[in-house]
């Protein structure tokens, strides 16, 4: 018998990883437990609706995905530092393959020969595809040479760009594992940048708004929080204004001078939805309806945009863009005003 407030909290440690486990050991599950997407459902399911057959919309959509034949296939990502490049690369990749359910086994701060034995150990009782961020050659050598011996693919994903780079350079790189990752100065920038969005989130600390290298604008729900999360991990300064039905914006923000402001906008039956689901979660669905109004909304996002268009603010519409795709149109606006390469091209 798996007991599911254990298993529910081992699944979300396996989905992200095991970042600062220097024995490289990944996450353990309950003998003969499945790994798989249908354990989240089932653990879900009885949990929050015992009694029926109804499932939340997380679980409807696993549950769709598991109606279709799904074919399993272990892999491995093993890297000497945190795993974040192996397990993005892995991801991307991965998500341009229909009907396949990847169950990961995650590797992470493998830098001694004695760890990389605990690795193959975990492949020779769940053999599958091997990719690997490894620099040290001797380390990287073992791995190697014991995939080749169990026949399973071994695959070095960054040796095409860093060969590219070499040669392209005319200079060698060196052998330093998780040297992406050192406290320089950088870092602490980045660090700086994360305080500063914390404590100018919506609409807090205005005085030294002028500080912020981008402000973010927008009605409610138009993801300006976890927008200015993201932007802040990148390093950068950013502050979100909400705009609130009634309220004039703050004058701090049309007297900015230095960041980069940029209106976000919903679609606004998309929002109204959003909205209705928040005061649903909050059990407040009764208490302020004209929040989730459909005419309502549609009058904010109006007025939202006659105020962008007003200040010559661009604007992103998110009602179709993850967080990640808003950032890198924001940032490129921000490449743009800035006069210099943070974003990519177009």
């Amino acid at each position: 018998m798996v007991d599911e407030k254990n298993c529910e909290t081992r699944m979300f440690r396996f989905r992200q990883g095991c970042p600062g486990n220097p024995a490289a050991v990944p996450v353990n599950f309950p003998q003969g437990h499945d790994t798989t997407q249908s354990a989240m459902v089932n653990v879900h399911q009885k949990r929050h609706n015992p009694g029926g057959p109804q499932l939340s919309p997380l679980a409807a959509v696993i549950h769709k995905r598991r109606s279709v034949s799904l074919r399993q296939s272990h892999l491995h990502l093993v890297s000497d530092a945190t795993g974040e490049t192996v397990h993005s690369v892995a991801r991307a990749c991965l998500v341009q393959f229909e009907n396949i359910e990847p169950i990961y086994h995650l590797w992470w701060l493998v830098r001694s020969q004695a760890q990389v034995a605990r690795v193959i150990v975990g492949i020779e009782q769940n053999p599958g595809l091997v990719l690997v961020t490894l620099i040290d050659t001797a380390v990287r050598g073992v791995l190697e040479e014991a995939c080749r011996h169990m026949q399973v693919p071994f695959i070095p994903v960054l040796d095409p760009v860093m060969a590219a780079l070499s040669a392209h350079l005319d200079s060698d790189f060196g052998a330093h594992p998780g040297r992406q990752h050192i406290m320089d100065a950088e870092y602490f920038s980045r660090i700086d940048a994360m305080h500063f969005t914390l404590a100018h989130d919506d609409g807090q600390l205005l005085h030294d708004l002028d500080d912020a290298d981008i402000v973010l604008v927008g009605v409610s729900r138009t993801s300006k929080t976890p927008t200015c999360m993201y932007l802040a991990n990148r390093g950068i300064k950013a502050a979100n204004i909400p705009l609130v039905p009634g309220i004039p914006p703050p004058p701090e923000l049309l007297a900015a001078k230095r960041p980069l402001i940029v209106g976000l906008t919903k679609e606004p039956k998309s929002l109204a939805d959003v909205r209705r689901s928040r005061l649903q979660f909050l059990k407040q669905d009764g208490d302020d309806m004209a929040y989730a109004d459909l005419e309502q909304v549609r009058d904010e996002v109006t007025q939202a945009r006659r105020l962008f268009a007003r200040n010559g603010w661009p604007v992103i519409d998110v009602s179709r863009r993850s967080i990640e795709e808003a950032s890198a149109a924001i940032l490129q606006l921000y490449s743009r005003f800035r006069g210099s390469e943070v974003g990519g091209p177009e």
